[in-house]
């Protein structure tokens, strides 16, 4: 017994560490927030039963950003929350600041939870000369010392490539397909026909149409490349008339896609038209355009805040923090985010 120890305390004395010590430590969850969605953040941290981290945020009068943490966050496992609705820029740059002061603090793990991921729908080249900021975004965050991104429903799922580490790609369609099911009546559920706003949206509108058991239809449309947010509907492809018609898109920027989708199901016989997305951007008039007699009701999630001058009596607003709060505490506790999904454990 007495040689063992000897061999343990000269192995320790190799290693640097004085004998007999033993550091002792324990996982830390440390959840921060941005400005952009304060609400959300705190609701997030309420559900894992923590609070946020005390942060101090200031702007100067240049608009130049300070962020400085009130408490230590050395060795822990840092989250820090930010939407990114509009001022997109302005919250992308606190991001990156917050980010590079968590990296200086020196906490152990960082991860950006951007339930809404900023550029995302510039993740290809249209044209000749332009940008792929969805992928300079994610650079942006890996250089100021992201380990890992978590966001829901990106527009496109190669963004998921963009970034130089793990990314755990949510879907909110749980959290409004359980709205559904409790709110359709069983004679709405015979004549329900899950509709894509576009060709582009099919393969979403299909895995919502087999977890319904509907029918799908598509609208094809085209859109003019050189004019930004304007859309031409050209046909529907699929039954519509005389159905409940379940329009899901991922995001509702400005509305034109969907209210023109929406006037040309009800145009085809269409007897109710509710739309379904998970991003409520409401750029103007998407407030004005989405009151359109054509729509019946709009369902969307809170992924990044909509206030109270862009909301309408048919509008309804279902809550991202529970489905936010346990994929976080699926990756500090090392377990598997794919099996909220149903996806393998």
């Amino acid at each position: 017994m007495g040689r063992k120890k000897q061999q343990t305390v000269d192995l320790d004395t190799e290693r640097g560490i004085a004998p007999g010590l033993v550091a002792k430590t324990k996982k830390r969850l440390v959840v921060a927030s941005g400005r952009s969605h304060e609400e959300l953040s705190g609701e997030v941290a309420v559900a894992l039963g923590t609070q946020l981290v005390p942060t101090e945020h200031r702007t100067f009068a240049s608009g130049e950003i300070l962020t400085r943490f009130e408490v230590s966050i050395r060795g822990c496992d840092f989250f820090l929350i930010q939407s990114f609705g509009p001022p997109v820029n302005e919250w992308l740059m606190e991001t990156l600041i917050m980010l590079d002061a968590a990296k200086r603090a020196s906490a152990k793990r960082i991860t950006v939870v951007a339930p809404y991921f900023p550029y995302s729908r510039q993740d290809k080249k249209g044209r000749g000369r332009e940008p792929i900021s969805a992928r300079l975004v994610a650079d942006l965050f890996k250089t100021a010392g992201a380990d890992r991104v978590m966001s829901v429903d990106l527009h496109a799922a190669q963004i998921q490539g963009f970034f130089d580490g793990p990314v755990d790609h949510l879907f909110a369609k749980p959290v409004l397909l359980e709205y559904f099911e409790k709110t359709l009546s069983p004679e709405d559920r015979t004549k329900l026909t899950v509709v894509s706003p576009d060709t582009g949206r099919v393969r979403v509108a299909d895995t919502w149409s087999d977890s319904l058991g509907a029918p799908l239809a598509i609208i094809h449309k085209r859109r003019d490349p050189n004019v930004a947010n304007q859309v031409t509907v050209n046909e529907i492809v699929g039954q519509v008339d005389g159905r409940v018609c379940l329009l899901v898109d991922d995001m509702i920027d400005t509305g034109g896609t969907i209210v023109k989708a929406a006037q040309a199901l009800k145009a085809n016989g269409a007897e109710r038209v509710i739309v379904a997305a998970t991003h409520a951007i409401f750029s103007d008039p998407a407030v004005e355009r989405l009151q359109d007699p054509s729509i019946d009701e709009v369902v969307v999630t809170d992924t990044v805040p909509i206030p109270d001058e862009k909301r309408f009596s048919t509008l309804t607003i279902l809550p991202i923090a529970p489905l936010l709060a346990r994929a976080i505490r699926e990756v500090f506790e090392d377990g598997s985010v794919t099996s909220m999904f149903d996806g393998a454990a």
